[in-house]
């Protein structure tokens, strides 16, 4: 396996890129005179992948299964993969998003060990039926924890109020109901669908020697024939199914998120329409904007508040949320701070403060081998090289955001939903 070098001017750093004969494609960002490393395995599939086709049959699987997936597959028939990362002093641990799954760890010695470990128990499942229904006790009870999860509902209401049909509405774990039809072959079926090593990615940083990942990469990877998975959506219709939404939960003051429903991008796009996305928000509402201080001292809203550019493969949305004892007001001085911005232009200080603030912290994340990693794999599940976010954080223009803000920030693509206290 021969690695290519990606090497970045700006930053001055490399990342070693190869495609390994099994399919897989696999990152490495060696640190020198780092004490630690950190490695990530993971591959393109999320809740959002439900409905998919592969080697020509088309299959619908139960709401939740990839998560309960990521939680069986540390098992195996000798016992599971946390206790042999504790006899090399590794931490573990695996997570499944909207779009990704992921497996990963960080060491800061017996990494050759740890990094074998990673690459054996993930492409070895293990599946019963006695098994799977003693999950489904536990990610039951998870569910059930999250059902009541104000600052998780006030957001799932929010999805669910932005999109008719596409799956980024659903719950992470599914429902108890869902997960009760999820059986051994289901998960095995799922398995050979997305755990195929084409639709997969491998990322090392630290303190690494990429000879050592290429010979460990030899000895444990298992060619596999690219089967095509193909995950299958349903076609999301423009606008939204509500402008606002209500739920009270035990929250002592009301929990509120804003979002407006944005088309997705992938690819350099992607990276471009982010970048902008997020200076467009430091400058209407992040801390150090007047809008900010102007509800902040009307004590609309506290320290909680915040922004996200929540996007993915298939799905983009803006969200901005926090606590607030009148989330209404709080929205109707952003759409006045929009038309403002809209009318007036951004003030060009603030873009070149904000824009050279937001460069720097896509820039530190280098300075971290965990950054480094996840960022690097993120990118490269959204159809970007490692270093496109920085590019485009270093040619973003005044004009890319102002266009952001006549593109993104329409009032009939916009909800609010809210979490209100039981009392009220």
């Amino acid at each position: 396996m021969k690695f290519e070098k990606i090497w970045n001017e700006r930053l001055n750093e490399t990342v070693w890129y190869a495609k390994h004969s099994s399919g897989l494609p696999i990152l490495v960002v060696p640190k020198k005179g780092y004490a630690s490393q950190y490695a990530i395995f993971g591959t393109r599939y999320g809740s959002i992948d439900n409905h998919f086709r592969v080697n020509g049959k088309e299959i619908t699987v139960p709401e939740g299964i990839a998560h309960f997936l990521e939680h069986k597959l540390f098992e195996s028939e000798d016992g599971d993969a946390f206790s042999r990362y504790a006899r090399t002093g590794a931490s573990a641990n695996a997570y499944t998003s909207f779009d990704r799954t992921c497996y990963l760890f960080s060491s800061t010695e017996n990494f050759k060990e740890s990094f074998e470990i990673l690459l054996d128990f993930v492409q070895h499942p293990y599946f019963t039926e006695q098994t799977v229904q003693k999950e489904q006790g536990i990610i039951g009870q998870e569910i059930k924890m999250y059902e009541d999860d104000p600052s998780w509902r006030v957001m799932f209401n929010l999805l669910g109020a932005l999109y008719h049909k596409h799956p980024v509405k659903i719950d992470i774990a599914g429902t108890t109901e869902s997960i009760s039809h999820i059986t051994a072959d289901l998960l095995y079926e799922c398995y050979h669908a997305f755990y195929n090593l084409h639709n997969m990615v491998l990322c090392v940083a630290g303190n690494v020697d990429p000879d050592m990942v290429a010979k460990s990469a030899d000895k444990l990877l298992k060619d596999t024939p690219h089967n095509g998975v193909e995950s299958l959506f349903e076609t999301e219709p423009a606008g939204i199914v509500r402008s606002r939404v209500e739920q009270k939960l035990s929250v002592s003051v009301p929990l509120f998120n804003i979002g407006f429903k944005d088309i997705p991008a992938s690819g350099k796009e992607a990276a471009s329409k982010e970048v902008a996305t997020e200076i467009l928000l430091e400058v209407l509402c992040g801390s150090a904007s007047p809008l900010y201080r102007t509800l902040y001292d009307q004590g609309l809203i506290n320290t909680s508040f915040g922004t996200e550019y929540f996007d993915g493969r298939s799905f983009a949305s803006v969200l901005i949320g926090g606590e607030s004892r009148d989330p209404d007001a709080v929205m109707d001085a952003l759409y006045k701070e929009i038309d403002r911005l809209q009318r007036d232009g951004i003030d060009e200080k603030a873009f070149t403060r904000i824009k050279k603030a937001y460069y720097g912290r896509i820039a530190g994340g280098f300075d971290r081998v965990d950054g480094i990693a996840n960022a690097v794999a993120g990118l490269h599940f959204l159809g970007m090289g490692p270093f496109d976010l920085v590019e485009a954080a270093a040619n973003v223009t005044k004009n890319d955001v102002e266009k952001r803000l006549r593109d993104c920030l329409c009032r009939e693509n916009a909800a609010l939903s809210v979490i209100l206290p039981i009392t009220q």
